[in-house]
C-alpha cells in the first residue's frame, strides 16, 4: 500500500494494485477500480514512484 495526501491534509492509505486511473488536471485524482475517488496533493510522478518503491520493496526480484 501507498501512502497520499488528501487535499484537506488527511493522510490516506491506497491499494496500488487497485489504482484504475490517476489524471491530474490540475489536482490529481485517483480512481479505484470499486469507482471510489480520491482528490490528492501528490502529483502522478509521485503516485508512480512510490508505486514503483513499493513493489520493489515487496517483489525485489521482480521489479527493476
Amino acid at each position: 500500500m501507498i501512502q497520499l495526501t488528501r487535499i484537506n491534509g488527511t493522510e490516506l492509505l491506497v491499494n496500488e494494485q487497485f489504482i484504475e486511473i490517476a489524471e491530474q488536471a490540475p489536482d490529481t485524482v485517483v480512481t479505484m477500480q470499486n469507482g471510489h475517488r480520491y482528490l490528492v496533493k501528490e502529483t502522478l510522478e509521485e503516485i508512480i514512484d512510490k508505486s514503483v518503491q513499493y513493489s520493489r520493496e515487496c517483489f525485489p526480484d521482480s521489479v527493476k
